[in-house]
C-alpha cells in the first residue's frame, strides 16, 4: 500500500474526504446538529474576532475576515473534523508591534509568509513532533488556556468612560449583566437534561437575547464593540515593496506566528482527538493552516489558528464533522453581509456566559488531585506551563515545559547508571563489569567515576547487556575509561553492544563490525580496545 505524503493527503481531501463527497460523515440528524453547532460557534466567534482585531491594532473586519477564511479552509481540509480555527489572541499580541511600526499591509504580507512556512512544516511532516509534548505539559496548557479564556471575558465587563477609554461596570448595569451571565450558564447546564434536540449554548444565547431585546434591557450589546457590516473580503496583493528589506522586517514575525499557530493548533487537535476518541492528522493540519493563512493574507485577514474555546463549544454542542466548521464560517460571513443588524443586538453577557462554561469544561480539575500524587517534577511542570501560558504565551510555555521535562528525564536517567562486578567464567583472571542504565551525555561523568584502573585486575571486560551507548558523549566516556586502563598497562574489552551501538562506534572510527555477529539476539563480539581486534564471544 502506497503511503501518502502530506500533499497527497491534502489533495485527497478534495477528492474523497471532504464534506461534499464523504458519505460516511453524512446523515440527516448529525448534519442538523452540526449546522446548529456551527451557528453557536459563529455567534461566539464574533466578539473574539473583534476583540483580537483591536488587540492587534487593526479594523474589526480584518479579524472577522480572518475568522471566516481560516475557519472555512481548515474546516474543509484540516486534520481534525470538528476543530474551529480563526483569529486568536496568541497571534494578535505578536502582531501589535508590527502593525504599529509598519502598518497593516506589512501584516498581510507577514501572514502570507507565515502560511508558506506552515505549509513547508506540514510537507516536512514536522507536525509529528507534537508527540514529544509530555502529558504534564498538556495539562498545564489546558489549564493555562482556560485561565486565559476566563481573563479575556473580563474585558466585556468594561464600558466606555466617554473620554475614549474604558472603565469597569458598576451599579445596576453590573448586577444585570452578572445576572444574565448566570442565567446563560444555568440554561446551558439545564438544557441537556431536558432535551438534546439542539445545542444548549444556542438555546441559552437565544433565550437571553430574546429577553434583552424584548424588554430593552440596558446592557452592552455586540454592536457596542464595533459595526459588523461589511462586504465580501476583496482580493489584493499586500501593498509592500518586494525587497530584501521587507523580507528582513516580516520574516522574524512570520516565523514566530507560524510556530505559535502550529503549536496551538496541534495541541488543540490532540485535545479534541482525546475528547472525540478519533485521531487527527498533524501534518495535514499544518498544511491546512498554512493554506488558510496564505489565502487570508491576500484577502485582508489578520491570520489565525485553531481556537480551543470555540472548538470546545463545537464539540460539546455535538459538532463532529466538517460541516460544523463550514457552517460556522458561512454563518459568520452571513452576519457580515446581511445579518449584522440582528447580531449586533445580542447581549455580550450571553456570549460571556457561554465562554465561562467553556472555561469550566476546559480546565482540568482533576489536576488538583494529580498534583498530589505525581512526582514533584511533573507537578512543577504542570504549574510552570500554566503560569507561563497566562503571563507570556502558549508557544513559550510549551517550549519551556518540554525543555524542563527533558532535563528532568535526563537527570533521572543519569542517576541510575551503575555497575555490578563478578569474575569472568570464560577468561581466567578477568573481571566483568556489568553496566546497567543508559550511557549518554547526562551519565557520562558518573560512568567514568565508576572505574579505578589502579585497583583491579589486568584484564577488564565491560558488559553492556543492560545498557545502551546513546550519543557522542557516551563514546567519549568509553574512550576516556579505555585510555585510563591503557595508560595503566591493562587490557579492556567491550561486550554485548547492540547493533546500533556498533554503528555508533563504527561511525566514530573505533569499531569494525563483524558481519558474522549474531544481531538477532543483539550479541556483539568482544572488542579489544588495546589491540583493536575483534574476538569471538
Amino acid at each position: 500500500m502506497t503511503q501518502k505524503t502530506p500533499l497527497g493527503t491534502f489533495a485527497s481531501t478534495i477528492r474523497g474526504n471532504s464534506f461534499f463527497t464523504s458519505a460516511r460523515e453524512f446523515n440527516l440528524n448529525q448534519s442538523r446538529t452540526d449546522v446548529l453547532s456551527g451557528l453557536t460557534v459563529a455567534l461566539a466567534l464574533v466578539p473574539e474576532a473583534v476583540a483580537f482585531a483591536f488587540v492587534a491594532g487593526v479594523d474589526p473586519l480584518v479579524g472577522l475576515y480572518a475568522a471566516f477564511i481560516v475557519g472555512l479552509i481548515t474546516a474543509v481540509f484540516g486534520g481534525r473534523p470538528g476543530m474551529i480555527s480563526g483569529a486568536t489572541g496568541a497571534l494578535a499580541v505578536v502582531m501589535v508591534a508590527l502593525v504599529a511600526d509598519h502598518g497593516v499591509q506589512y501584516l498581510f504580507a507577514t501572514v502570507v509568509l507565515m502560511g508558506i512556512i506552515q505549509i513547508a512544516a506540514g510537507l516536512l511532516k514536522l507536525g509529528k513532533f507534537i508527540r514529544m509534548v509530555p502529558h504534564p505539559v498538556m495539562l498545564g496548557f489546558v489549564n493555562g488556556l482556560a485561565i486565559v479564556i476566563f481573563l479575556a471575558q473580563l474585558e466585556q465587563f468594561k464600558v466606555s468612560d466617554g473620554a475614549g477609554g474604558h472603565e469597569w461596570m458598576g451599579g445596576m448595569t453590573l448586577l444585570i449583566t452578572l445576572g444574565l451571565v448566570a442565567a446563560t450558564m444555568a440554561i446551558i447546564w439545564i438544557t441537556p437534561r431536558i432535551t438534546k434536540a439542539f445545542p444548549a449554548p444556542l438555546a441559552a444565547i437565544g433565550l437571553v437575547a430574546a429577553v434583552v431585546i424584548l424588554f430593552d434591557v440596558p446592557v452592552p450589546r455586540v454592536g457596542d464593540l464595533a459595526s459588523l457590516k461589511g462586504g465580501l473580503p476583496p482580493f489584493a496583493i499586500p501593498d509592500v515593496p518586494f525587497t530584501l528589506e521587507t523580507l528582513y522586517i516580516i520574516l522574524p514575525y512570520s516565523v514566530i506566528l507560524a510556530a505559535i499557530g502550529l503549536i496551538e493548533s496541534l495541541l488543540t487537535l490532540n485535545l479534541v482527538s482525546e475528547i472525540t476518541r478519533k485521531s487527527g492528522g498533524a501534518s495535514r493540519e499544518c498544511v491546512a493552516q498554512g493554506v488558510a493563512n496564505t489565502v487570508t493574507g491576500f484577502f485582508g485577514g489578520m491570520g489565525g489558528c485553531a481556537m480551543i474555546g470555540q472548538s470546545m463549544i463545537n464539540v460539546n454542542s455535538g459538532g463532529r464533522t466538517r460541516l460544523s466548521g463550514i457552517s460556522a464560517a458561512l454563518f459568520l460571513l452571513a452576519f457580515i453581509l446581511v445579518g449584522s443588524s440582528i447580531i449586533e443586538l445580542i447581549p455580550l453577557a450571553a456570549l460571556v456566559g457561554v465562554m465561562f462554561m467553556v472555561v469550566i469544561g476546559t480546565f482540568a480539575w482533576q489536576s488538583f488531585k494529580v498534583l498530589r500524587i505525581v512526582p514533584r517534577a511533573d507537578a512543577f511542570v504542570i504549574l510552570l506551563v500554566t503560569v507561563v501560558t497566562v503571563y507570556e504565551d502558549l508557544a513559550i510555555a510549551v517550549v519551556v515545559g518540554v525543555i524542563v521535562s527533558a532535563l528532568v528525564y535526563a537527570w533521572n536517567a543519569a542517576s541510575i547508571i551503575h555497575v555490578k562486578e563478578h569474575a569472568s567464567q570464560t577468561q581466567a583472571g578477568a573481571l566483568v563489569y556489568e553496566i546497567e542504565g543508559p550511557l549518554f551525555f547526562g551519565s557520562a561523568t558518573s560512568f567514568q567515576e565508576l572505574f579505578d584502573p589502579s585497583n583491579g585486575p589486568d584484564h577488564i571486560i565491560l558488559d553492556f547487556t543492560k545498557s545502551r551507548v546513546v550519543d557522542q558523549s557516551a563514546l567519549q566516556a568509553i574512550e576516556a575509561v579505555a585510555a585510563k586502563y591503557i595508560d595503566a598497562g591493562k587490557r579492556l574489552q567491550l561486550r554485548h553492544l547492540s547493533p546500533d551501538c556498533h554503528q555508533l562506534l563504527h561511525n566514530a572510527g573505533q569499531l569494525m563490525i563483524d558481519q558474522n555477529d549474531d544481531v538477532e539476539y543483539h550479541l556483539a563480539v568482544d572488542y579489544d580496545i588495546q589491540t583493536g581486534r575483534l574476538g569471538g564471544h
